[in-house]
């Protein structure tokens, strides 16, 4: 649902065929079920309250540390898996030797930075929004989004310049928060009583992207999600991008029957150019959210892909391809969807409205595109 500054709204779809829609979720709940399936197997134990804080990379070691009692103790294994997060401590171990393997590192920051709010629920439990969408509120250069909880409230993030005119260093006051608010979101602003509260109380956060290589050292350690790959949230694809790691290391210890010095190598080699791809259409996505979802002729396309996606089964725009596509690498829907991107928004602006659109015309220029 995308909100425009005058108080009008409009919905776009996701997707043009039935069935194909995201879903908000808990990340409390998800953890929980996790945790309680990795426990029911019988064979995971688990340890609360301790993190890794290094690795040495010869002995395939790991120092861990009980952030309850400051006790420090050691751990290894056959392989070691860091799934710790894009301020990973193992990653950081190869870091520290990166002359040695030769080990690439960056982590590129967004000029934009980030806080979530909310629009709690009516009195009466229910949604002060529509709730089945994702609410975009697209302005220059900066937007804020609100997702739908099973509460009746909405989580809200501003996603804002972290300097600059309109930045989150011009918001200090109350008044300057209230005049920033009911100028650019004012539908929003009326929706929010406890927006001074949770704009103090709630931290401003920094975006950022990792890309590393290579993910593996001596089929001993292997980095895995947010460690290896870290993008921002922009294509909702961070997490998926994880479970689908985990998919595909299971079908490598299945192609080399446990080997993990065959494994290990194979893996990074397979899926760092999908992270890549991630990672860049993430950031891609912001530009999208904030700015084309304004822009009339993008609009326009987006109306030409979900009519040829409801009438032609081989047709998939950008976005499904990545989102609903599972049998489709990020790296193949990146480039068939930017290419399809460049026609259509080419045939698009030539066109006066919806209703110059010639079907057969939009699907030649897609079917043109060879991959």
């Amino acid at each position: 649902m995308i909100h425009s500054l005058d108080g009008g709204n409009h919905l776009v779809n996701y997707s043009g065929r039935p069935g194909e829609l995201i879903n908000s979720i808990s990340r409390g709940g998800l953890n929980k079920l996790l945790l309680e399936k990795a426990e029911a197997t019988g064979k995971v134990q688990v340890f609360f309250d301790t993190e890794c804080i290094s690795a040495s990379l010869d002995s395939g070691t790991i120092e861990l540390k009980n952030t309850q009692t400051g006790t420090h103790f050691s751990d290894t294994g056959d392989v070691i898996f860091g799934t710790d997060g894009a301020g990973s401590a193992i990653r950081n171990a190869m870091l520290e030797q990166s002359a040695r393997f030769r080990f690439d590192f960056s982590i590129k920051y967004q000029t934009t930075g980030y806080k979530e709010l909310e629009i709690p629920a009516n009195a009466d439990g229910t949604f002060r929004l529509g709730k089945n969408a994702l609410h975009i509120w697209p302005r220059s250069g900066f937007m804020m989004i609100a997702l739908p909880n099973l509460d009746g409230s909405f989580t809200v993030t501003l996603f804002l310049p972290l300097e600059g005119d309109n930045s989150f260093e011009k918001l200090k006051t109350e008044e300057e928060i209230r005049n920033f608010f009911t100028q650019n979101f004012p539908s929003a602003y009326d929706q929010m009583p406890d927006l001074m509260a949770d704009f103090h109380a709630n931290p401003t956060s920094s975006l950022g992207t990792v890309k590393c290589y290579p993910w593996q050292i001596n089929g001993k350690f292997l980095l895995l999600g947010d460690a290896a790959h870290a993008v921002v949230p922009f294509y909702g694809q961070g997490m998926n991008a994880s479970f689908e790691d985990v998919t595909e290391l299971d079908k490598l210890i299945t192609t080399y029957g446990g080997n993990w010095k065959e494994i290990l190598p194979a893996f990074q080699e397979q899926r760092k150019v999908n992270a890549d791809a991630i990672a860049d259409l993430a950031v891609e996505n912001e530009i999208e959210m904030r700015a084309a979802t304004a822009d009339p002729v993008f609009l326009l396309k987006r109306k030409i892909e979900l009519t040829l996606e409801q009438k032609y089964p081989d047709y998939f725009s950008k976005y499904s391809m990545v989102t609903f596509r599972e049998d489709l690498p990020y790296s193949y829907a990146m480039q068939k969807g930017r290419a399809q991107d460049r026609v259509l928004m080419d045939y698009a602006a030539t066109l006066t409205d919806f209703g110059s659109f010639d079907e057969a015309v939009a699907l030649e220029l897609v079917r043109k595109i060879e991959m």
